[in-house]
């Protein structure tokens, strides 16, 4: 009998036991994360998503006895969150795209999540009939809904994977389809209706962003703390001309949200290159007539204080964010390679193609510069010294680094500063940057760079194995085809 009631105290202990380690897990320790996740979704301040875990990795089941329901659901739980957002259109249908079909956004939401991340798509623009109308035979989608998916899946600070993306993967992801060629700041509808295969298009960019604020409202982000407008490219452009906009719309739609800004390869200077005023072609347009042609096209909107500083018919300079900064009173991040493609592309220089002049790969090396010039007073900026274009929303975005820090961890340490500021801390964010900007000088001579891809075989190269096979005499310039600038190979990318 003894040995009996010793038996049923020790089976009584391994249930008690059992039942302990089961409940652990709500007091606030999960399982380990690996390090990078660890490091970088460590710090969620209060206006940051209440549940920090992934999406569906809940506690397993305590049912095991109901015909493997217990492990069923183990399985689902660990099962990879979906990346596919879904297409809505918006309710507003005056507000269209170009060619007059509707326009809208596509949503992944995170139940629970107070934090909002809408991005912008770029594109650049067309600004006459002429550019417009080859911009609706050759890239149709940048114009027109009528193909758009019903769903579509997000990379890089869109993912909802996170491995991919530590810090927002469990935000409120919104894209928005770039449809009105305005670098999102037109507001023209169609004056007159389609008569046959003759359109006549609307630019209505700045009035799509209003109305997807507006569609968001009753899904939730009335109720959101934190509110990222992002972008690349022209989206990036996009984000610097709406985001005040943004800001007071949501504040008259009650919302207490803080609006951010990210701006990503939307930071242009104004081209050196005299080309043709009368812009036949895309090509022989600098951005500057483009801009000047297409806010007349587009009836296009610039911010009022930006706008008050030009006298009429200068308002195109408030399209280039080293002017415009400035101006801007809510909080910006901006991501900008030191050797953009597209600004390359606007002086004429193709890298990988037929041929550099001495001058022009001067003229690279000084852009370099006055990129890091015109960057040197944002307070949130990572600028890497490569040649490539966009960058948050690649899948190897977290592979790019200065100085050991990624971009995604430098969004975290500013995120983690501004709530520091709501709190009136004065604390000091040590090992946490947010103002990175390559020190060294020449494209690619960071370590982390996307590789340069010979088109044809498919094979990566050094930059100056493209340069010498563009034509340059490295001879000349005192440089070696052996050597290698950056202690690396060196996709273009974008």
């Amino acid at each position: 009998m003894n040995i009996l009631c010793h038996v049923m105290y020790l089976l009584l202990l391994g249930v008690v036991s059992c039942q302990n380690n089961r409940n652990a897990k709500p007091s606030g320790k999960g399982a380990k994360k690996p390090n990078v996740q660890a490091v970088e979704t460590s710090h969620h301040g209060p206006e940051d998503d209440p549940n920090p875990g992934p999406a569906g990795a809940a506690e397993p089941s305590k049912d095991t006895s109901a015909g493997g329901r217990g492990a069923t659901q183990q399985s689902t739980s660990t099962s990879k969150p979906t990346d596919e957002m879904k297409l809505y259109f918006l309710k507003n249908t005056l507000v269209t795209c170009n060619d007059g079909t509707a326009a809208g956004f596509y949503l992944k939401d995170f139940k629970g999540s107070r934090r909002w991340l809408i991005f912008l798509e770029g594109g650049w623009c067309c600004y006459n009939k002429e550019t417009c109308d080859s911009r609706y035979k050759t890239v149709p989608r940048l114009m027109s809904s009528t193909d758009w998916p019903q769903t579509r899946k997000g990379s890089g600070i869109l993912s909802a994977q996170i491995d991919e993306n530590p810090h927002w993967y469990n935000a409120n992801i919104v894209f928005v389809p770039y449809c009105s060629s305005d670098v999102w700041s037109g507001n023209k509808a169609a004056s007159k209706p389609k008569q046959g295969k003759e359109t006549e298009y609307t630019f209505m960019g700045s009035v799509i962003i209003r109305e997807v604020v507006k569609d968001l409202a009753a899904k939730g982000l009335k109720q959101a703390k934190v509110v990222m407008l992002a972008g690349t490219s022209a989206g990036g452009t996009g984000v610097l001309l709406n985001i005040e906009k943004v800001s007071g719309l949501l504040e008259q739609l009650g919302a207490d949200a803080q609006v951010r800004g990210l701006v990503d390869s939307g930071w242009f200077l104004e081209s050196k290159q005299q080309k043709a005023p009368d812009c036949p072609d895309s090509a022989s347009c600098t951005p500057v007539d483009a801009i000047k042609k297409g806010l007349r096209l587009w009836n296009g909107v610039v911010p009022d204080k930006c706008k008050q500083l030009y006298k009429r018919g200068e308002e195109w300079q408030c399209f280039f964010a080293h002017k415009l900064y400035s101006h801007i009173t809510a909080p910006l991040f901006v991501v900008q390679w030191l050797f953009d493609e597209e600004q390359l592309r606007l002086e004429n220089i193709y890298m990988g193609g037929q041929s550099l002049s001495e001058q022009q790969w001067t003229y690279m090396q000084n852009l370099g510069k006055e990129l890091k010039n015109s960057l040197k007073d944002v307070t949130a900026v990572f600028a890497p010294s490569c040649l490539s274009h966009t960058l948050i929303t690649k899948s190897t975005w977290m592979d790019f680094q200065i100085k050991g820090t990624s971009v995604s961890r430098a969004l975290q340490c500013w995120d983690r500063s501004l709530q520091e500021a709501n709190k009136n801390s004065r604390t000091a964010l040590k090992g946490c940057p947010f103002h990175l900007i390559d020190n060294c000088q020449w494209p690619q001579c960071n370590p982390t760079c996307p590789a340069l891809i010979d088109q044809v075989t498919q094979q990566e190269m050094t930059l100056l194995q493209v340069l010498a096979s563009m034509g340059l005499d490295l001879h000349k310039l005192g440089l070696d085809a052996g050597e290698d600038i950056s202690a690396g190979m060196i996709s273009s990318g974008g």
